[in-house]
């Protein structure tokens, strides 16, 4: 790592961190229903939360004009409204400090003179893919304030992924300033830790499909679905065509969430045998040993998430879990490819 770079790589890693709280407060907000609490958007003066019972009422009116209190709420107190008001404006309020710690340093760096050509160019994309996370966001929330009251899953899958992929790109910028020295790689491993991770990404946004859904309270056994089966009758049944079963069936997606579940493992397993016979250096034996690690804790939490019926502190961590795979992911692709 290069002295004059430690500036830079402290910015991105502080994005990375802050992204990571991003996608935790997310994930509670989620967990406690609390994303169509504020069903409008203002990007300045929504930084401020109502400040007197005058606002608070203001508030809690124009969430009734919306289908999640008609149809879902109604029975809501003005303190139970504040509860879950909470959790969405905290979320909006550390999107927009994200937005302000990229765009800020980046222009400081830009005047100074601190940023190569490459770091502009992928900075740049990296604020380019914050703004597209934070139109995501108000385009989820506006799924959930026509007809339906809760949010379009496809939109939140969109919005989660986005996320996790902001940060996964970060993290390879940052690993690029970092380990600068090119080194001598093995393209097959290489190029089966990329597929790797493309299917952990699936798995990610089945993840969401499954949240969106709450495809996480039905077949809560393992390792079958439940009554004996590994593959439950309505997998195929709820949907039509059959095919959007995998997509829009809370059955089916909850099976292929499951299944991908194994698949990623087993491909994990392989990169850590694979990569004990040729890693020439600590970082990637760290990397493939993180892999292993974490893919058992990340699958472990699966399960218990599913049994227990997804309380919302479980619900989290397994979130988490999948944000820190994916980190090692990064981390063990970056350093068995450059």
């Amino acid at each position: 790592m290069k002295k004059e770079n430690k500036a830079v790589i402290y910015w991105l890693l502080t994005g990375c961190i802050l992204i990571f709280v991003m996608v935790v407060v997310g994930g509670i907000t989620r967990l406690t229903h609390s994303g169509l609490s504020i069903s409008n958007y203002k990007l300045i003066s929504g930084t401020i939360p109502p400040m007197n019972e005058v606002e608070w009422n203001e508030a809690f009116e124009l969430y009734k004009q919306y289908p999640e209190y008609q149809k879902l709420n109604n029975h809501f107190t003005i303190e139970e409204f504040k509860d879950i008001y909470f959790w969405e404006w905290i979320h909006r309020v550390i999107g927009r400090f994200i937005g302000l710690v990229f765009f800020i340093p980046f222009v400081y760096f830009l005047i100074k003179k601190r940023l190569s050509k490459s770091t502009i160019k992928k900075a740049t994309i990296l604020l380019i893919m914050g703004g597209f996370q934070g139109f995501l966001g108000w385009y989820m929330v506006k799924s959930g304030l026509v007809d339906r009251p809760d949010v379009s899953h496809y939109r939140l899958a969109a919005h989660l992924t986005t996320a996790f992929l902001t940060f996964a790109y970060t993290f390879w910028v940052a690993l690029d300033l970092i380990f600068p020295d090119k080194k001598i790689i093995d393209r097959k491993l290489r190029n089966f830790i990329r597929i790797s991770l493309v299917v952990l990404v699936i798995q990610i946004i089945y993840g969401a499909f499954v949240a969106g859904l709450d495809a996480g309270w039905i077949h809560n056994h393992w390792p079958l679905m439940n009554e004996g089966k590994w593959i439950h009758e309505t997998v195929f049944i709820e949907q039509n065509p059959t095919y959007l079963n995998f997509f829009e069936g809370k059955s089916g997606v909850q099976f292929v969430h499951r299944t991908l579940a194994y698949i990623v493992a087993i491909l994990i397993l392989v990169i850590w045998y694979k990569g004990n016979r040729i890693a020439t250096t600590p970082n990637q034996k760290r990397g493939i040993n993180a892999l292993l690690i974490m893919v058992g804790i990340q699958f472990s939490l699966g399960v218990l998430t599913l049994i227990l019926a997804v309380p919302v502190w479980l619900g989290v961590l397994h979130q988490v879990g999948a944000f820190i795979l994916l980190s090692a992911m990064i981390f063990t692709l970056h350093r068995f490819s450059k």
